[in-house]
């Protein structure tokens, strides 16, 4: 059975009613016939669209405190090491997820641990690949500390399509890895910044899949 994420409830509803009327209007409305159809299964295809945009499957995370999992779906487009200047204002490895559209869009706990930091950037919707979009887009960054690996921050970035990041991460929140920890609505990138000793278990072009692939290690 496929599952739907909750912050997609309302627009699938919204969406499921304009279809309908869209059908109803182009059946009694137009009489070219090829016209009336093809109206029909825009609308059919709009609708499927916006439906796989929203799923929420199942993930059967097998938690490890010793690993750091995939926070989302997408093709890992950044592995390097970097100056992060917000919270650490030190060097550590970034490795980025691009989501395209077709990808699951859920963000979820790469680790186990309890939020220390969590803040809100309005900002641009520069493309997501673009090398200002980490600091200068609409954007959430989220740290998180267990024993394991001390302190590690994730970011969700807004793409040129996103318009909301929604993020669940509360200072103070313990969490568990694979959990729900939030959602970009028509967009586009997490990044993560891990301590310089992390070993990087994925490569350049690789996809990856959110709640369940390993990332990093101890």
């Amino acid at each position: 059975m496929i599952r739907f994420h909750k912050e997609g409830y309302k627009i699938i509803v919204i969406t499921f009613l304009i279809v309908i009327a869209m059908i109803l209007l182009a059946e009694n409305f137009i009489d070219i016939l090829w016209l009336t159809k093809s109206i029909q299964i825009i609308a059919i295809a709009f609708l499927i669209i916006v439906l796989q945009f929203f799923r929420n499957p199942k993930r059967n995370t097998q938690i490890d405190e010793n690993v750091i999992i995939a926070p989302v779906d997408g093709k890992v487009v950044v592995i390097e090491e970097v100056e992060e200047p917000e919270y650490f204002k030190g060097k550590r490895i970034q490795i980025s997820i691009f989501m395209s559209p077709i990808n699951v869009h859920v963000t979820r706990y790469a680790m186990s641990g309890v939020v220390k930091y969590s803040k809100y950037h309005p900002g641009k919707y520069l493309v997501a690949w673009h090398p200002k979009a980490s600091t200068e887009n609409e954007r959430t960054t989220v740290v998180l500390k267990n024993k394991t690996f001390g302190e590690i921050l994730y970011r969700q970035i807004a793409g040129a399509l996103a318009k909301r990041i929604v993020n669940y991460a509360k200072v103070g929140d313990k969490v568990v890895q694979g959990e729900d920890a939030g959602f970009i609505k028509f967009g586009s990138r997490v990044d993560v910044y891990l301590p310089i000793e992390t070993k990087i278990k994925v490569s350049l072009g690789d996809k990856v899949k959110g709640g369940v692939q390993v990332i990093a290690e101890k």
